[in-house]
């Protein structure tokens, strides 16, 4: 291997350890933008005279089984899934599956 292309792979690598640092830099300035994110424990559909009739104890029953992951959204965008869980008498969400950047690319088509 000549010096010239050793010179040329150095710097380009160089380059791009200073793109990425760059890009940490980049990114501060979107950090403190909120972002809406939402848990979907189940749908249903039911009929405006049925929706009618609800009251304080009705139970809707929904789509999804008891024990299924609950979908998490980050501005109406499918992010992962996940399980509930209570923390300091309030409900959580341990995520368990993120999806991947390939996915999340594909829905914004």
């Amino acid at each position: 291997m000549t010096d010239e292309v050793k010179d040329l792979e150095v710097q380009e690598f160089q380059d791009q350890g200073k793109s990425a640092q760059g890009a940490a830099k980049d990114i501060n300035f979107i950090l403190d933008i909120p972002l809406e994110v939402t848990v979907v424990i189940g749908r249903t559909k039911i009929l405006v005279q049925e929706l009618l009739q609800l009251g304080q104890g009705s139970v809707v029953a929904l789509e999804k089984l008891a024990g299924e992951p609950m979908e998490v959204y980050v501005n109406d965008r499918l992010i992962g899934r996940g399980e509930v869980v209570v923390v300091n008498e309030r409900f959580g969400i341990r995520l368990t599956d993120i999806i991947s950047p390939a996915e999340r690319v594909r829905q914004l088509r």
